[in-house]
């Protein structure tokens, strides 16, 4: 039986964790139940289990768990949170702020609503991949009445300057929706200390299963919003539907896991990054990395490689599960928005995904297949690299 590839795409999505899946199955068979059925033990026992979760992923974040409403992953969370917020609030302005290098869920959202009579205005980002805060200041109007700044950028793993997004939106008055996918469970996030007013959250990202998320939605001072989806009421009528007892049961133990284990974890895989960093560009010149040099997820090393095709260098390396950004775009030749945005027009970059269940030996192996394949494709090419290292 042939041996799989090494994954190294923890970005695109998360093994689920063995101790997350252990809780969930009982929810499958046992306790079946609808947690809205409220006249017999079946109905009980779900709807304790999501009492549970849900206070399990408001402790992650410094929430209550009366703030947290349960959705089908981040995708559905983001359009809740921005169409929610835009239509509710639609008779007090009609203009939103985002930036250029936004998941597509943000930058899609943006879109939808321009075409519905709002305005957006699309901030640009530095080399590393940060809005400058003298522009976000300059774009807020009295006609503004959302921001939507992610936490931490899901190709290039730049961390915004988040307390000084909060306290800019605070003193203005604007609500602030902080796509945090890639960020919650991997960083501290605290959304009283930021000022965050909705943050979105994503099970797969983070050792949960897929299909289920989280909409953090502040309740002092109460943050208002149109429902996007109708039925029975469920989610304080702002999100209908039979609830995914066994997806968010999961979620929730994701998130109690990843808050015990978020300090050691962290260290672990920045110590693995720097020995990938480290082989890399030891040997092999003309490699550039992207996004803020210490700003940045502890998992997230994005690469650029002078020299080679992009679509050479990832079909070099069969044996490593990796990409060249985005899951969402990566089937692309081209630059993705995010490269584009920070003036990276290399044709060759490389996304790699650190996560819980890699080890120092696949970092290793790792390194010899990158290695090797660069300087294979580039004897090839008969091409002499140009960029310069960049602090790791």
């Amino acid at each position: 039986m042939s041996v799989p590839p090494i994954y190294l795409d923890n970005l695109a999505t998360t093994q689920v964790d063995p101790r997350v899946l252990e809780a969930m199955l009982p929810y499958f068979t046992r306790h079946f139940g609808n947690p809205s059925s409220a006249t017999h033990t079946y109905g009980w026992t779900a709807k304790e289990a999501v009492a549970l979760a849900r206070a399990q992923v408001a402790a992650l974040i410094g929430a209550v768990p009366q703030e947290i409403l349960f959705t089908s992953g981040a995708t559905e969370a983001i359009n809740l949170a921005l169409k929610g917020a835009a239509e509710f609030h639609r008779d007090r302005g009609k203009h939103l702020i985002t930036c250029a290098i936004e998941h597509k869920a943000v930058l899609d959202c943006c879109r939808h609503l321009e075409s519905r009579g709002f305005r957006v205005t699309f901030l640009p980002v530095d080399r590393w991949g940060r809005i400058d805060m003298g522009q976000l200041e300059a774009a807020i109007t009295e006609q503004t009445i959302l921001i939507s700044l992610m936490a931490a950028n899901n190709e290039i793993g730049t961390i915004q300057l988040l307390p000084e997004i909060g306290a800019l939106a605070r003193k203005r008055g604007v609500l602030w929706h902080c796509d945090a996918a890639q960020a919650v469970g991997k960083i501290p996030l605290a959304v009283e200390t930021l000022g965050v007013d909705l943050l979105s959250v994503s099970g797969h990202k983070l050792y949960g299963p897929k299909g289920v998320g989280a909409l953090y939605v502040r309740r002092q001072p109460r943050v208002r919003l149109l429902a996007q989806l109708d039925g029975g009421g469920q989610e304080r009528g702002l999100r209908g539907g039979t609830l995914n007892v066994p997806g968010i049961v999961g979620l929730g133990l994701a998130c109690e896991l990843a808050r015990q284990e978020l300090e050691a974890e962290a260290l672990r895989l920045e110590a693995l990054r720097q020995q990938l960093w480290l082989g890399i560009t030891g040997p092999l010149s003309g490699v550039e990395l992207n996004g803020h040099a210490s700003a940045r997820l502890p998992g997230n090393l994005h690469l650029s490689f002078a020299g080679v095709d992009g679509t050479e260098l990832l079909l070099a390396l069969p044996d490593l599960a990796l990409s060249s950004g985005s899951a969402c775009t990566s089937g692309s030749a081209e630059p993705s928005h995010v490269l584009k945005a920070i003036g990276q027009q290399a044709p060759a970059s490389l996304r790699f995904g650190l996560g819980r269940f890699n080890t120092e030996a696949e970092i290793a192996t790792a390194v010899v297949q990158v290695v090797a394949a660069v300087g294979r494709l580039r004897g090839q090419a008969g091409d002499h690299p140009g960029f310069h290292h960049q602090p790791g």
